[in-house]
């Protein structure tokens, strides 16, 4: 489409025998370099939309690590489309530097305008963004996350025909944009699995506003304790895995979700015999943030 990307593949864990499943990771976070896994897939249509609406402008919204901060920056660079970050937390304001999330959305071109956290609970008030248009004119909204209709079009491409072999589909879930797309384009013999790395039971009602199949299930028991939260526990679980197969996980989404599939495992959760897919959504480029937050309060870093 608008930049070059590479091609998902579906690789294989050598589990121990004993486990009893099968289990592969789609690779979506190597598909490009900057605007990877779910973001690339949300982002899409939204800029395509952007760009047949003659927009010259995207205007989106996020916290100071944010993934979708860091895609949306990327792609209206590569396409030549303006970008504007409305950026939670006007503690932030002349931090840049001091975070890297932010210094390459900088990069990208990406302006920003950074609100209290209480003005940013109204991003979805409609005086709220009329302000926005008044300060900043037109602009293509892009809501926080990317989770709308069009992102839920582009999730629904993660699969394709070849990944009709699998019992279950896994992926870490942030909006319920990414879930919602790949339970609308599974088979109803498949079940679709989430791993929330927020606190709460309102994904269940965002998710059911975009489904019609009920082959689907949230696992809040791996969210560390909220959005953001991390242990040693699952630092050292992130760098183990690495270390063993090649592969890396941010600790804000993937990394606990693959987590929970491997305690699942342990737990004989999925019967012997199962064949199961991670969705690896991309994430990546938190981990430095992270690692500045686990070096200021003394702990293990993750390895990138």
């Amino acid at each position: 489409m608008m930049f070059k990307l590479e091609n998902s593949v579906n690789q294989y864990i050598n589990l121990p025998r004993e486990l009893g499943v099968g289990l592969f990771i789609k690779r979506e976070d190597e598909i490009h370099s900057f605007v990877s896994g779910n973001k690339y897939r949300k982002l899409k249509y939204n800029l395509m939309e952007a760009q047949k609406g003659g927009f010259g402008t995207l205007l989106t919204f996020g916290g100071a690590y944010s993934n979708h901060i860091a895609a949306v920056a990327s792609a209206g660079k590569q396409i030549g489309i303006k970008t504007i970050g409305v950026i939670r937390g006007n503690e932030l304001l002349g931090k840049k530097r001091k975070n890297a999330t932010l210094s390459f959305a900088k990069q990208c071109g990406m302006r920003f305008k950074y609100v209290s956290r209480e003005d940013y609970r109204n991003k979805t008030n409609d005086l709220f963004i009329e302000n926005l248009r008044n300060e900043f004119g037109a602009f293509y909204l892009i809501p926080e996350g990317g989770t709308n209709e069009l992102a839920i079009k582009g999730c629904e491409e993660i699969l394709n025909e070849e990944d009709g072999y699998f019992d279950y589909i896994c992926c870490s879930v942030g909006t319920g944009g990414t879930i919602s797309g790949l339970i609308n384009c599974s088979k109803p013999s498949q079940q679709v699995l989430g791993f929330p790395a927020l606190k709460g039971s309102f994904l269940n009602e965002d998710i059911s506003k975009f489904v019609t199949k009920p082959n689907w299930k949230l696992i809040s028991d791996y969210h560390f304790g909220g959005y953001a939260k991390i242990n040693e526990d699952l630092v050292s679980f992130i760098n183990k895995f690495k270390a063993l197969y090649g592969i890396p996980f941010d600790p804000i989404y993937t990394g606990k979700m693959m987590y929970g599939v491997f305690d699942l495992i342990k737990k004989k959760y999925f019967p012997k015999g199962s064949k199961i897919l991670i969705i690896h959504t991309g994430g990546l480029q938190g981990i430095s943030g992270m690692n500045t937050v686990l070096k200021n309060k003394g702990l293990s870093l993750i390895d990138i």
